[in-house]
Parts: C-alpha cells; sequence; structure tokens
C-alpha cells in the first residue's frame, strides 16, 4: 500500500461550511464529491460515534475520485468507553460495518485515546497484538461479530497491508518505552497540533506518518497563517524522503532504523471557522500536490448545478 503525500480534512459534514467553502447552489447530498475534488484525503469521523454499515462505506468510495484516500476514525466504544478492555466483540463489530469495502481507498485507522486515558503497557500491547495487519486479517475478525451480514466480496489481496496510527493525549505517554512498542508494531504516532493543550511528538515508528492539525493558537478554531503552513510543509516533504526535520520535537533517544521514503496522510480539524479545507488546500499547493485536483474551494462548477 503506498499513498504518497494526502493532505485533507477531518470529516466534511459541518453547518458552517455552508455557503462558504461549499458554494451556494451545492445540495448536501453531493458535499463529499465535492470536497475529495478539493483535497486529496478525508478522515472519516462519523465511525468515531457509532458503527457505519458497509453500503456506507461503498457510497462514499463511489462519491469520490478514483485515487482519493478516505483515513477511519476508529469507534470511541474501544477507546473512551471500553477503554481497551474486552476488545474481541468491539473490534468484531468495527471490521464488520465495512470499513474495508474502501478496499484500495483505505488509508489508515486512527485510533484517538482522550486526555484522561494514562499509559498502560499491557493495554497497548494487546491491541496492538490484536489489531490486524492485512485486509485478511480484518476479514477473519470481522467474521467473530455478531453483527456481520452478507457483503460484496473484497478485490483487495488479503495480504495486503492495513495500517494504523495512535493519538495520545496524556503526558504519561511520554517515554521511550511506549516509542519502542509503536516501533515494534509499525504503528505510527500521531503528529497532533493542539495549540500546545496536549503532547506534540515527531517520532517515525512505521512506514507512514500521520499528522492531525487541530489550530496552532486556538484549539479547533484558529487557522494556520503562510509561515506556519511553509513550516508543515518543510516537515513533510523530510518525512516523505525517510528523514527527520533537524528540529523534530523528538521524544526517543534511538533513531527509526528505516531511512525509506514515507507516506504521509496529513488532516486539518481547525473546523470551527471554516479554515480546515482552506488551510488543507494551500498546504497542497506549497507541497505542489494540488494541480490533478478539480475545484477550487468555494467555486461551483457547472458539473455540480
Amino acid at each position: 500500500m503506498s499513498n504518497g503525500i494526502r493532505i485533507g480534512i477531518s470529516g466534511w459534514r459541518y453547518e458552517p461550511w455552508r455557503g462558504d467553502f461549499y458554494p451556494e447552489g451545492l445540495v448536501q447530498r453531493r458535499e463529499l464529491e465535492y470536497a475529495s475534488r478539493t483535497v486529496s484525503s478525508i478522515e472519516i469521523n462519523g465511525s468515531f460515534y457509532a458503527l457505519q454499515t458497509p453500503e456506507r462505506y461503498i457510497n462514499w468510495g463511489d462519491a469520490t475520485p478514483d485515487d482519493f484516500v478516505f483515513s477511519v476514525k476508529a469507534p470511541r466504544y474501544i477507546t473512551h468507553i471500553k477503554r481497551l478492555r474486552e476488545l474481541t466483540e468491539p473490534l468484531a463489530n468495527f471490521f464488520a460495518s465495512g470499513p474495508l469495502q474502501l478496499e484500495h481507498k483505505l488509508g489508515a485507522f486512527l485510533w484517538q485515546f482522550p486526555p484522561s486515558f494514562k499509559y498502560d503497557p499491557a493495554l497497548f500491547a494487546e491491541l496492538f497484538e490484536r489489531l490486524p495487519c492485512t485486509f485478511g486479517e480484518a476479514e477473519k475478525c470481522a467474521a467473530g461479530s455478531p453483527r456481520v451480514v452478507e457483503q460484496p466480496s473484497l478485490t483487495t489481496a488479503a495480504d495486503t497491508r492495513l495500517r494504523h496510527a495512535v493519538e495520545i493525549r496524556h503526558q504519561s505517554f511520554m517515554q521511550e518505552d511506549f516509542i519502542e512498542l509503536l516501533r515494534k508494531h509499525r504503528i505510527a504516532l500521531v503528529v497532533a497540533d493542539t495549540a500546545g493543550k496536549w503532547p506534540l511528538i515527531e517520532e517515525l515508528t512505521a512506514e507512514f506518518m500521520y499528522l492531525r492539525l487541530h489550530g496552532d493558537k486556538e484549539l479547533y478554531s484558529s487557522g494556520y497563517d503562510e509561515a506556519a503552513l511553509s513550516d508543515w510543509a518543510r516537515r513533510i516533504r523530510a518525512w516523505s524522503k525517510g528523514q527527520q526535520p533537524k528540529d523534530a520535537r523528538r521524544l526517543s533517544d534511538h533513531e527509526d532504523s528505516s531511512t525509506a521514503s514515507r507516506d504521509i496522510y496529513c488532516y486539518f480539524d481547525n473546523d470551527i471557522k471554516v479554515r480546515a479545507p482552506y488551510d488543507a488546500r494551500r498546504l497542497l499547493e506549497k507541497l505542489n500536490k494540488a494541480g490533478s485536483l478539480e475545484i477550487m474551494p468555494g467555486q461551483l462548477p457547472e458539473s455540480f448545478l
């Protein structure tokens, strides 16, 4: 699985975006179709709040360009409510709910933990052991769900790798042991910019990097100015080449053994003031990755009339 550099937004259904990023005259049912032609990836966050359906994932895939990529946020039921305990059925239910139906458009799974969740080595070791590493393993996991229904058979090879990223928000994770556990399982540590509220760690722990930019001055609200976007572009260029920027905010004393190029998934989550889609597009432009995108944010092409 290789997806290059993907820059996009966390979610796409936001009331304040209508009449701004989504221009007047765009019907709501075509918002995903529109958004997926202005940025190169979207993080599905409805899956965090409730299990979706295979039909919904299929429809999302059908509404987007062939080279588009989604990442999928794992259920809060596992991370926030069960807090990694009694994993068997919740994991099976999640993978049975249809995310594999995205096929080649599936980027990475995001596992986000609440600020109150402290690092527990045993719990995280068990989670990482149980997370499916391939499409085939995920299908076997899903087969154990009482919710599993007959779904269209997958065309993706069973040995195709799956990717997982972890976002943490408690200071107890700031230790070498956690970084080494991530490296052992080739799981990415999310680079989370949260206006200084929660830890921002930049470590190479997998064959890809996963960034979530929530706002650099005000959480979920403030936009990124040209200097800030240029700085993120510089960092992304380094990571995509398998390097660390000289000023990387690191925790580990040890280097990742791999210097291979890395795929990048970067999502803007500063959605309150309609900054996310515009910031994502500007970052794509700075990285020379916007050339194939059909639509400029805020404009209504004739094909959408």
